[in-house]
């Protein structure tokens, strides 16, 4: 996979508690990363999962002089989109349309679980298959089916970085025993993860680990998921 470099890439990575929802608990316990990535020439940027505090995250991008043009979603978890949660309410993609009218890209598969999370309709929704690219300005981002987490959970590789959601972590990767959850395809898209060059950062959807990426040649070499596939 080419790992060449836009220069006009925008790319931020923002953590819940610290860079938004800083007097939100949850948001606080949970340590959830949300992306934007767009293009410095036209303006144009995604938000990758936004959640909790979407108008801090507008204003975030605006002071950059970024507007929101659409929303990717690795999966349909609240903390992720938004929706009920432990007993909380977590604002998430329907607030953000409320605000600004954009196309929410999700995995085929994860569509019915998003619309049932977050009560958004399948008019907002664009269903991928994986290996589907989307254009942000002129950045390019791949959107790749790694089912085990959930039905569709995706990944996005852009411009050499690979944003995982809740597949894969710097060190181990998400849970295969809550609702749609399946093991042996959380084994397959590991394997397929594994094949991703050396080279390609790591960027996950919870800072699990004391960094918040790592170079997939670390991934391999350090995360016990990884290295006991890479074993058999």
């Amino acid at each position: 996979m080419s790992t060449a470099h836009n220069d006009d890439l925008y790319f931020r990575q923002l953590l819940s508690g610290r860079d938004f929802a800083v007097d939100d608990q949850l948001a606080n316990q949970m340590v959830n990363f949300v992306y934007a990535i767009g293009d410095r020439t036209t303006g144009e940027c995604v938000l990758i999962d936004p959640a909790y505090r979407v108008d801090e995250l507008i204003d975030t991008v605006q002071r950059d002089q970024m507007r929101v043009t659409g929303i990717l979603a690795t999966h349909y978890h609240p903390d992720h989109v938004g929706g009920s949660m432990m007993g909380m309410e977590i604002e998430g993609i329907t607030a953000l349309l409320d605000q600004i009218d954009c196309p929410v890209h999700v995995q085929r598969d994860e569509m019915p679980w998003v619309q049932r999370t977050t009560g958004v309709g399948a008019d907002h929704l664009v269903a991928h298959e994986s290996g589907d690219r989307i254009h942000v300005g002129s950045v390019e981002i791949e959107l790749i089916h790694t089912p085990g987490h959930t039905p569709g959970s995706q990944c996005f590789l852009v411009d050499g970085r690979l944003i995982a959601g809740d597949t894969l972590f710097l060190d181990g990767c998400g849970r295969t025993d809550l609702p749609g959850s399946d093991p042996a395809a959380m084994e397959q898209s590991l394997r397929r993860l594994s094949r991703i060059d050396d080279e390609v950062i790591l960027f996950p959807g919870h800072r699990y680990s004391v960094a918040s990426s790592a170079s997939m040649a670390s991934v391999k070499q350090h995360n016990w998921v990884l290295t006991s596939l890479l074993g058999d």
